[in-house]
């Protein structure tokens, strides 16, 4: 068996075992879709030959898009995107064979931070590439202003190939039936303010937050997040400490998976089982749906994402 077809089985059982929502685009409930689930320069890494890239770079299939979801409201007919990743063309078209054109027009794409594996895919909006027209690009003040003040972003801006629409912290934008909230998280901000989303629909609620710094930098508590929604998808950047090698983890302060299942041990099964663990780095053992890790994190309750998995709203 090929290892193309041992990664689909393997992916296959995988997506059996957490019971995922048989939902899609024809039901009438919105749901989000995940597109991507690795860090920002995704899997395998630019310049990684090491072997845990390299089968990657054999096996095309084994390949994995930077973190981003797509929101589908069949209700309305729309589609959103939260975040424009380097590997847009292909999420866009992933979203398209999930929510055809032709019956969902792309009514949004939420940012939350200028770190380049959030925002730049919206290049390829830009009359070089797409030509697209007036797509709404939702972003808080600060990413506001650098999208607007910074070339070639600023162009996208002044062709109206996007149309920026501002964000303010805590505020619900409503979508219809859904309703979307940005609010404030700890990160290197060279560039822009980060944000999470929390995301409303009709019947169930989701949190997105990609990056953040260690938790207890944050003034709101996991645990009772947790609480209050039915999934959290939330920064499962590194698995543990000594991850990179010859590098000091804490300059790089994403909390560790290790860490963030430590914080949460003493929650009910069913708290634990709305964690999704995303935007994962090259390093990370959890791309490897078969590892030791992987099965160790399934196995205490929590979830790792992957491509093609539906969440009903």
């Amino acid at each position: 068996m090929s290892k193309n077809k041992i990664f689909k089985y393997l992916l296959l059982i995988t997506v059996c075992f957490i019971a995922i929502p048989l939902v899609t685009a024809h039901d009438n409930d919105p749901y989000l879709y995940i597109l991507g689930v690795t860090q920002d320069a995704g899997y395998p890494q630019t310049g990684c030959y090491e072997t845990h890239c390299m089968p990657a770079w054999v096996e095309p299939g084994l390949r994995r898009g930077a973190v981003s979801l797509g929101l589908i409201d069949p209700g309305s007919h729309k589609k959103y995107m939260f975040e424009a990743t380097p590997d847009f063309p292909a999420q866009l078209y992933e979203l398209e064979k999930e929510a055809p054109s032709a019956d969902f027009k792309l009514a949004g794409i939420f940012l939350t931070h200028a770190h380049i594996g959030h925002y730049t895919g919206l290049m390829f909006l830009g009359h070089e590439a797409m030509g697209a027209l007036g797509i709404p690009v939702y972003a808080m003040p600060g990413m506001f202003d650098f999208l607007k003040t910074n070339g070639p972003w600023s162009q996208l801006v002044s062709y109206r190939n996007i149309v920026l629409t501002a964000l303010q912290t805590d505020r619900v934008e409503s979508l219809g039936s859904l309703k979307v909230t940005p609010f404030l998280v700890p990160h290197r901000d060279e560039y822009s303010e980060t944000v999470g989303y929390r995301i409303d629909g009709p019947h169930k609620s989701a949190v997105f937050i990609p990056d953040i710094d260690k938790w207890t930098k944050w003034r709101t508590d996991l645990s009772g997040l947790l609480k209050t929604v039915d999934y959290a998808l939330i920064d499962g950047t590194f698995y543990a400490d000594g991850e990179l090698p010859g590098r000091d983890m804490s300059k790089i302060p994403h909390p560790f998976v290790l860490e963030s299942m430590k914080t949460l041990e003493a929650l009910a099964l069913k708290e634990r089982n709305k964690v999704w663990f995303i935007h994962m780095n090259h390093t990370n053992p959890l791309l490897n749906t078969n590892s030791e890790e992987s099965k160790l994190v399934r196995s205490a309750g929590f979830n790792v994402a992957l491509e093609g998995i539906r969440l009903e709203l």
